[in-house]
């Protein structure tokens, strides 16, 4: 990855030594002031009432702590000047900041102007609801397919002459498959919504009539005018067009044209425009200022971490081999388990090929080898990825390893052998990748409180519980 010394235009350092009087320092994380409403922001937004795993006001303070630490060590870091972090950082930024740029009434606007757009193409005229039975004639067709649709569509409509009913004719012959459930029926169009041969047709119908057959550039035609209407007041269609025009990225359209509209009055390009509105609204606004600060310093803690901690921690198979037999205990269980695939063949052959491929293969590879052995031209063995099972957990399993009346092998249409291959692990699994997930985990909590322990060693940190004690108790 490239990195490259681009500052942030905005600094959070600068705004946070801002605060007035009335918001006192709660601590500080290497020679900076954390003030209490930021720590109030963090630990409110940490502790609503839907959150699971509530701390209290002394356990959030060294969860704050060691939170704001990782967030120095990756400035020091210079990871906030990575291209790729800056760019990140800023499309989350710029997602709160873009549409507060938008003028007052704009969304109205749009709206209005949707539905004056509706006005000006009616030109007039009202809205209609068709219902249709349609036979499709592809481009080119040969004279004689045409003749066979031309001669099927009058069959129809001699039908509909004698009495037969529309809906059910549509239901039966339509070969459009959409409108054909409904008994033929579309919904309301206007002009210049349909191909001109069929809304010449349907706008000289009267309610309730019926159209002859006829061609148009798709296929044959007979309409029935099921309903006609003025189109309706604004009012009445605003909540309806703003849901449409919402659903076709209005607010983003809207965002981007007041960014660029003001970038261009004020001689800036769109980026510094966001630099500098980014300044000035979060001067205004305390929650926007600590949300935009959330997103700085959670993908700084996301990339040290992942750098730092996760990644490492699970690549290294060596250590996780080593946390594993010192913690070995802790894994052991109760009830049996079984690590190893659950695999269904279509050929009764196939059971024992598949045992004789993959003996002394290492499990990691099962699957592969079993695909490019049997599955390369038709699917002749179908496999559950290996992992690890609990009795009494997969019926298949459980008929196949534990000889369980209950759980009667269940036979799969097309691969009726069902077979297993694996380990059975009685107390607990014998290596480390048996409950690797699990071990990688836990590993990477140990790394995290190393990484932790050596952070308090490298920094200071400073308190002051008499501050702390106000946090959410003071006017």
């Amino acid at each position: 990855m490239k990195r490259i010394a681009l500052p942030l235009i905005f600094s959070f350092s600068l705004m946070l030594s801002a605060l007035g009087q009335n918001d006192p320092i709660v601590m500080k994380i290497a020679g900076k002031p954390v003030p209490r409403s930021e720590f109030e922001y963090n630990y409110n937004k940490n502790n609503t009432e839907n959150v699971i795993d509530r701390k209290d006001l002394e356990e959030y303070v060294d969860l704050f702590i060691n939170y704001k630490l990782k967030v120095q060590a990756a400035e020091d870091a210079k990871m906030d000047t990575a291209q790729s972090f800056i760019d990140e950082f800023h499309t989350y930024r710029d997602q709160q900041i873009r549409p507060l740029l938008v003028p007052a009434g704009a969304e109205e606007k749009e709206v209005r102007d949707y539905y004056d757009k509706m006005l000006a193409q009616l030109g007039g005229r009202d809205l209609r609801l068709p219902a249709h039975i349609f036979l499709l004639v592809p481009q080119k067709a040969e004279a004689d397919v045409q003749a066979a649709k031309k001669a099927r569509i009058d069959s129809i409509y001699q039908a509909l002459q004698s009495g037969a009913d529309f809906a059910e004719l549509a239901t039966k012959h339509s070969e459009d498959a959409r409108s054909a459930q409904r008994g033929g029926q579309l919904t309301w169009f206007g002009p210049g919504q349909l191909v001109p041969e069929f809304e010449k047709v349907m706008y000289e119908l009267k309610k309730g009539e019926t159209s002859e057959p006829f061609l148009s550039s798709v296929g044959y035609h007979i309409v029935r005018l099921m309903d006609c209407k003025q189109l309706e007041p604004f009012d009445t269609l605003a909540p309806q067009i703003r849901r449409f025009l919402e659903s076709r990225g209005m607010a983003d359209r809207l965002a981007q044209k007041a960014t660029d509209s003001l970038a261009q009055a004020r001689g800036l390009t769109p980026a510094q425009l966001l630099d500098a509105e980014t300044e000035r609204l979060c001067a205004q606004d305390m929650e926007l200022k600590y949300l935009v600060q959330e997103y700085h310093d959670g993908l700084l803690l996301y990339e040290i971490s992942k750098t730092k901690i996760w990644d490492p921690a699970a690549a290294d198979t060596t250590a996780l081999q080593e946390y594993f037999k010192r913690n070995k205990k802790k894994y052991a269980w109760d009830v049996p388990h079984y690590y190893g695939m659950v695999y269904y063949a279509s050929r009764k052959d196939d059971v024992k090929k598949v045992q004789k491929l993959l003996k002394g293969v290492d499990e990691s590879q099962w699957t592969a080898r079993v695909r490019d052995a049997f599955n390369k031209d038709s699917v002749t063995v179908r496999m559950e990825s290996p992992r690890l099972y609990t009795k009494g957990e997969h019926a298949v399993l459980d008929s196949l390893v534990y000889k369980i009346a209950e759980g009667k092998t269940r036979v799969r249409q097309g691969f009726p052998y069902a077979a297993a291959i694996g380990r059975q692990l009685k107390k607990g699994p014998k290596k480390w990748t048996d409950v690797g997930s699990q071990v990688v985990s836990d590993y990477q909590a140990e790394c995290e409180r190393k990484f932790v322990e050596e952070l308090r060693r490298r920094y200071q940190v400073e308190t002051y519980p008499e501050v702390i004690a106000t946090v959410n108790k003071h006017d």
